[in-house]
């Protein structure tokens, strides 16, 4: 999954990047509002994590202008404790507000429900015959036998398991699991999709020539 991270104060982008990364997100990073609105309406990220005081545009302004023209799930992070402030960050479109300080587990925990249900996933547990995935946990087990997966492999088998029923584009898959600084490698995605293989089952992803991926029951 791929975060836009926005954030002004250097240390604190610095942390959440190191910590979201560890957990397997693809994350860009913005220090200010236009950078943020910029990247915001021309890609297409699985959730925001959006500060609300910033320079050149608030946090607000954001989020109005990305509302406009897209329902991207955006998780707030403000230091203002004011009930009003949380009011209308959620009457102004944010899915979630974090005050801070805050803990990064918590962080964690709401973007996974944030889009777990952008997905239309309710539950934490999703089963595909012998392979069950725990997107809380982010674990993946093969006959109840938990599957010893890299972050980025984990990830892969996730988002195609929300599009589950459908043909993934390779360029969709690019575009939800990597980063813009990531070298992006040809085969870079094959090599993925080869590792999750070894380690479930040949059959549980399969390759659609010219048209991408689809995860199956096994």
């Amino acid at each position: 999954m791929k975060i836009l991270l926005v954030e002004d104060e250097g240390d604190l982008r610095a942390g959440l990047e190191r910590s979201l990364e560890e957990q397997g997100y693809a994350v860009d990073e913005a220090a200010d509002g236009e950078v943020a609105i910029h990247l915001a309406t021309e890609n297409d990220y699985d959730a925001l994590v959006l500060d609300v005081m910033l320079p050149k545009l608030d946090g607000w302004e954001v989020l109005r202008r990305l509302r406009a023209k897209k329902a991207t799930p955006v998780l707030m992070l403000t230091s203002r404790r004011t009930l009003g402030d949380r009011v209308r960050g959620l009457d102004a479109g944010a899915d979630d507000y974090l005050m801070k300080p805050f803990d990064l587990v918590e962080v964690h925990a709401r973007l996974r429900a944030l889009i777990r249900r952008s997905k239309g996933r309710a539950e934490s547990m999703l089963r595909f015959g012998r392979v069950t995935i725990d997107t809380a946990k982010r674990v993946v087990e093969l006959d109840a036998a938990p599957v010893e997966l890299t972050a980025r492999e984990y990830s892969l088998v996730e988002y195609l398991a929300f599009r589950h029923g459908n043909v993934v584009a390779r360029t969709e898959l690019y575009e939800h699991l990597f980063a813009e600084e990531d070298e992006s490698f040809s085969n870079l995605l094959d090599v993925h999709v080869c590792n999750v293989r070894k380690k479930i089952d040949k059959d549980f992803l399969q390759t659609h020539r010219g048209h991408g991926y689809a995860l199956v029951e096994i």
